[in-house]
């Protein structure tokens, strides 16, 4: 029998509300606490994902989850892993020689700026914004330099996950599909998307913004960009942001060259930024989401902007997978509630018009 307080409420029901507050309370305790390590957890997920059905068809063929986990591993490490810190090490080290002097760096900016209120008596930009976009600058550039040891960090913990996350798959995909308040079809179908979501944002992503860094790169340095591998950079890091991504780099840098007087320079830049950047980023975009996720420009833009706070740099891949999956589960939301509720009223109004005729 069960005993029940107040207005009906169960004491059974009193316990569920406490246990659901304790897991909450404590996995918010367990996040904070671990939030160093976010990254490494995210990518180790990512890969796992991406992994996850090799390694399956591995321990098919060896009988041996921790043999087949552990090849998985030394593969991760020798293709990914230290190509990937290669990469970042390179990159530190080309930003610890670009001159983080804010003076330096703004003067073609400044300069631009003077001619165009001597010449036509409009001021572009306050001092005070100069001086908060120099300050975020300088910022950026110092935390990408010292947070190097945190990314070692990161990927250590991430091989770390990753090699209990293949040696358990099965057990925590079937644990954690249990834990779904959905239908097997709903559940099915989250799943599938999920992966689909991770794989685009995790392959895709990078991808075009490495490409689009070394495209730009070549033609910043033919032009003679200041700062050429830092403009190549920023626009890697903004083709992320689909449409009008990589323009907010080269544009500018051409419209210094024009009031400069280098028309040569600027009316190359330009073309060079139309045809070869943003068209191979659109050619890039195109190949990969035939083969991948086709993701709404909206979702990525929302995304890379919640991810960055939420996550760092790996919220750019997390971060519209973040809202994709909040668009997704109100849309299974609405399959397995509202339209099943909608359906059995229907239902119940037919009998009753049934039984009164």
């Amino acid at each position: 029998m069960k005993t029940t307080y107040g207005k009906g409420l169960s004491r059974e029901l009193i316990w569920e509300y406490a246990l659901l507050l304790l897991i909450f309370l404590l996995g918010i305790i367990l996040f904070r606490q671990l939030q160093p390590f976010l990254s490494g957890v995210l990518g180790a997920l990512t890969l796992y994902i991406l992994l996850r059905k090799p390694c399956f068809r591995l321990t098919e063929k060896t009988g041996r989850p921790t043999l087949s986990a552990s090849i998985i591993l030394i593969c991760v490490i020798l293709f990914i892993m230290i190509p990937l810190s290669l990469l970042v090490w390179f990159i530190i080290a080309k930003l610890q020689q670009v001159n983080w002097n804010t003076e330096d760096m703004l003067a073609p900016a400044r300069q631009v700026i003077d001619i165009v209120k001597d010449r036509f008596g409009i001021d572009l930009i306050s001092e005070k914004s100069i001086t908060f976009v120099a300050g975020k600058i300088t910022s950026l550039g110092q935390s990408l330099i010292n947070g190097i040891g945190d990314f070692f960090i990161n990927i250590a913990a991430a091989l770390i996950v990753l090699f209990f996350l293949l040696t358990g798959g099965r057990k925590m995909e079937a644990y954690l599909s249990s834990l779904i308040p959905m239908k097997n079809i709903n559940k099915k179908e989250t799943i599938e998307k999920i992966n689909v979501m991770v794989k685009s944002n995790a392959i895709g992503i990078p991808m075009i913004a490495l490409l689009q860094g070394l495209i730009s790169w070549v033609g910043y340095m033919f032009f003679g960009v200041p700062n050429a591998f830092l403009a190549a950079f920023l626009t890697g890091l903004c083709s992320i942001v689909p449409i009008v991504g990589t323009t907010v780099v080269w544009v500018p840098m051409a419209i210094y060259f024009a009031v400069l007087g280098l028309w040569g320079k600027a009316i190359g830049l330009l073309v060079f930024g139309t045809i070869c950047i943003s068209q191979s980023d659109n050619l890039f975009r195109f190949i990969l989401q035939k083969k991948l996720a086709d993701t709404h420009p909206l979702i990525t833009i929302a995304g890379v902007l919640v991810g960055l706070q939420l996550f760092g740099f790996i919220g750019i891949i997390f971060g519209p997978l973040l809202v994709s999956l909040f668009l997704l589960f109100l849309d299974m939301f609405r399959k397995e509630y509202l339209e099943d509720g909608s359906t059995e009223e229907k239902t119940e109004e037919k009998t009753e018009e049934n039984s009164r005729t």
